[in-house]
């Protein structure tokens, strides 16, 4: 199904999210380090909770399933989550640890610099047993990064969230989402990123992703294919202002980003991958029409575009009207 304007409508089938939700601090001023920053406003935030939201503000359905800590901010990134129409029957609240907090900061150079606080934090302690299995059941697309991995007893419930997901027929999306601070080494990041890439239909990894797994300081075709895998569906690198190129089996190519004063990139990778996965969760065969997924891919381009315009991740997360305002202009 397209709409009037060549672009597939939005699905109902529903989007499990699977990960860490947080809260992000940001100075209150641009440009400076984490040290220099006179004080910082909360953002929530989150890579798995962003695309939840992504998807339900442009009216698909989605769930978020992790653990919160049984405090005022996890009250608070819950309460956030359902205001914006995402299922939250995936959460689990942890007495003893505290919702994860990461002081961010968009330095002059325009690169991000992360301070994270979990020792352990609430996410880090879900169990497999505390998964809401029918939920991960019921989803056509389960989506989910890598931070999940790093340590027990989290990596434990990832693992086992994936394979239900993936007996129940669901699209297993995944964005690894690199956060090296968060790592014990680079290497042993690259080794847990890459020990799940074989079960992903659909990976999205982002240019500066794309060189720390494959060693390679080319952004061309023969690098970003050195991480195809044969039950791979769609292969995203995405290049910021630049766009996304695409690879699938029978073709490949590039969209063009979209020119917009950007503020702060933050949440533009998880609005883009909200985008495309509400876009193709009722007509996965959108995955092997090219004309389509370029359709698709402009609209995703749009939504990540929007997303920087504006500071913090969920707040600027776009309608699907301001994308197709975009798009038109």
């Amino acid at each position: 199904m397209a709409s009037s304007n060549g672009i597939p409508t939005t699905g109902t089938g529903l989007i499990v999210s699977f990960g860490e939700m947080l809260i992000d601090f940001v100075p209150t001023v641009s440009g400076v380090s984490l040290a220099e920053a006179p004080g910082f406003l909360k953002a929530p935030g989150g890579a798995p909770a962003n695309v939840a939201i992504a998807v339900s503000r442009l009216g698909g359905k989605a769930a978020f399933v992790g653990k919160l800590g049984d405090d005022e901010f996890g009250h608070m990134l819950a309460g956030i989550l359902k205001e914006n129409g995402v299922v939250a029957e995936g959460i689990t609240f942890d007495q003893g640890a505290r919702t994860a907090l990461a002081f961010v900061t968009l330095r002059a150079d325009g690169e991000r610099e992360f301070m994270f606080y979990r020792n352990p934090s609430a996410d880090m302690l879900l169990k497999p047993e505390e998964l809401n299995l029918e939920l991960i059941r019921s989803a056509k697309v389960f989506h989910y990064g890598s931070i999940s991995l790093i340590v027990e007893p989290c990596r434990s419930a990832h693992l086992k969230a994936l394979e239900v997901a993936k007996e129940a027929g669901c699209l297993l999306s995944y964005d690894p989402n690199l956060r090296l601070p968060l790592w014990p080494s680079a290497d042993e990041a690259r080794k847990q990123i890459l020990s799940i890439w074989e079960k992903a239909d659909l990976i999205k990894v982002s240019d500066n992703e794309l060189e720390f797994l494959t060693g390679s300081d080319k952004i061309d075709d023969a690098t970003a294919l050195t991480l195809w895998h044969p039950n791979l569906k769609l292969l995203l690198v995405t290049l910021g202002e630049h766009g996304a190129r695409y690879y699938t089996k029978n073709f490949h190519g590039q969209v063009d980003g979209f020119k917009v004063n950007t503020v702060d990139t933050t949440g533009a990778g998880d609005s883009f991958v909200g985008a495309l996965l509400a876009k193709i969760v009722d007509d996965q065969a959108i995955l092997e029409d090219e004309s389509r997924l370029r359709e698709v891919l402009k609209f995703a381009n749009a939504c990540g575009a929007i997303t920087t315009t504006k500071k913090g991740a969920i707040p600027a997360l776009p309608k699907e009207e301001d994308v197709l305002n975009l798009i038109k202009a």
